[in-house]
């Protein structure tokens, strides 16, 4: 709430360098704000009685705007890349999906690796725990095993994540 739309009876009055004014009426408040050309606005609407501050309500406004825009620019969203393998791949073929798994986690990624079993593949599950585990130790430079592989239904999964560079 600012200026006008302020309707208690007493106000603990901030001035705009920070001083405290002490408790004065909402009117008198509005008064002096006035004088100094700038906003009373409310802070903190639970407190007994209600804190106020004067300050250039436009200004404080754009600079809230500035700072969020920068935390939003700063924040990084980590994505999560699925990379399909089958049971019976050949060597050369996970070495290409290995390139691809480094590529995104340099790049800060999660990676997730499956294996869909169909049909009779699914009685030679121990081969795609060999597979998880010798992808795991071809990218071990460069990730981690975030999630180890877990059989859900038909399909086993494993999630890597980057190695925390030390500097």
């Amino acid at each position: 709430m600012i200026n006008e739309q302020i309707r208690d009876k007493d106000v603990r009055l901030i001035d705009a360098d920070g001083t405290q004014l002490g408790i004065v009426s909402a009117k008198e408040a509005q008064k002096i704000a006035d004088n100094k050309r700038l906003d009373l606005v409310k802070i903190s609407p639970t407190a007994k009685p209600p804190v106020c501050k004067i300050m250039d309500y436009s200004k404080f406004k754009f600079d809230q705007h500035k700072k969020e825009k920068e935390a939003r620019k700063k924040q990084r969203t980590v994505n999560i890349k699925e990379l399909r393998l089958s049971p019976n791949i050949d060597t050369h073929d996970i070495n290409v999906k290995v390139k691809k798994a480094i590529e995104f986690l340099s790049a800060g990624d999660k990676v997730k690796i499956t294996i869909r079993f169909r049909g009779r593949e699914l009685g030679h599950r121990d081969s795609g725990y060999d597979i998880m585990n010798d992808f795991a130790e071809k990218v071990s430079e460069f990730g981690v095993i975030e999630k180890p592989p877990k059989m859900e239904a038909r399909t086993l999964a494993m999630f890597l994540t980057a190695k925390q560079q030390s500097n």
